[in-house]
């Protein structure tokens, strides 16, 4: 009995550590690859998130009787006026598929405004928990599908030092019979890269702060993507045309900063204290 046990814990083991690993792209993989559909969604629950006042206590004093709770609630709320949840996963499409070269498949990939018409619901702001409905794909000609994932996402705090993170994963799959043929998790933090610190009483103010810094890590992911997704080792792809116009939404061009809020008395409403100066 305890061998088996031992047994059934070392599969789901094993299993758990198979769907996080990567699996990188073969050329004679990618050769196969006719017409591939782009696939790209936020998890329900992923965020925006503010993990700063209640996992660092750096900012007490700033703070004084505003609870640590209560101010990474008022940020996280900051956060989601920054950017929407469509605007960064249709960032990391969009700029993933213009850094592609202009080669088969990538230049033969199902028009993005069909997709969004066959999946509807997965590409709105409140995008559900459960996936797609990959089968809807075939009847656009897709054989491939790449698809990007967000599963977390906001802004963290170790010892005064805050950033933005980004955690998930990119995907390319057959249609038929669901083969993975590349897997690629990410998992950017600002803070362990050392970017420069992104103040979270700035962002309160300004949250067009926070889109520049997801802006950053998401053109990081793309980059990352597109080197696995041009393997060396194919037979080789001549330009066969060109991909169809595509834009990324107000994600691309922060909207101007709003004017400073003049200095009060009493913390407003809803509010964080006032930054440094």
């Amino acid at each position: 009995m305890v061998r088996s046990r031992s047994l059934l814990f070392a599969a789901v083991l094993v299993a758990f550590t198979a769907g996080c690993a990567s699996q990188r792209l073969s050329g004679a993989d990618l050769d196969r690859v006719q017409r591939p559909a782009f696939i790209s969604r936020i998890e329900d629950g992923a965020g925006p998130k503010s993990k700063v006042f209640q996992e660092d206590s750096a900012y007490s004093d700033k703070l004084k009787k505003l609870e640590p709770k209560e101010a990474d609630r008022r940020l996280t709320v900051k956060l989601q006026q920054a950017v929407t949840r469509f605007e960064l996963s249709e960032r990391l499409r969009v700029t993933t598929l213009s850094r592609l070269p202009e080669e088969a498949p990538w230049t033969d990939v199902v028009d993005p405004a069909r997709v969004a018409s066959a999946l509807e619901s997965f590409l709105v702001e409140e995008v559900p928990a459960n996936a797609p409905d990959y089968d809807l794909m075939a009847p656009l000609g897709a054989d491939t599908i790449v698809e990007f994932v967000i599963q977390d996402y906001g802004m963290r705090s170790d010892d005064g030092h805050a950033g933005a993170y980004l955690k998930g994963y990119g995907r390319m799959f057959r249609v038929d019979g669901r083969s993975e043929l590349w897997r690629r998790p990410f998992n950017l933090d600002a803070v362990e890269q050392g970017a420069p610190h992104l103040d979270p009483f700035k962002v309160g103010k300004e949250p067009e702060l926070f889109r520049l810094a997801m802006t950053d890590l998401l053109d990081k992911v793309a980059d990352m993507f597109v080197k696995d997704l041009t393997p060396a080792n194919r037979r080789g792809a001549a330009p066969v045309g060109s991909t169809a116009p595509d834009t990324v939404p107000s994600a691309v061009t922060p909207a101007p900063a709003p004017a400073p809020t003049p200095p009060e008395q009493q913390l407003p409403p809803g509010e964080l204290p006032d930054p440094d100066p």
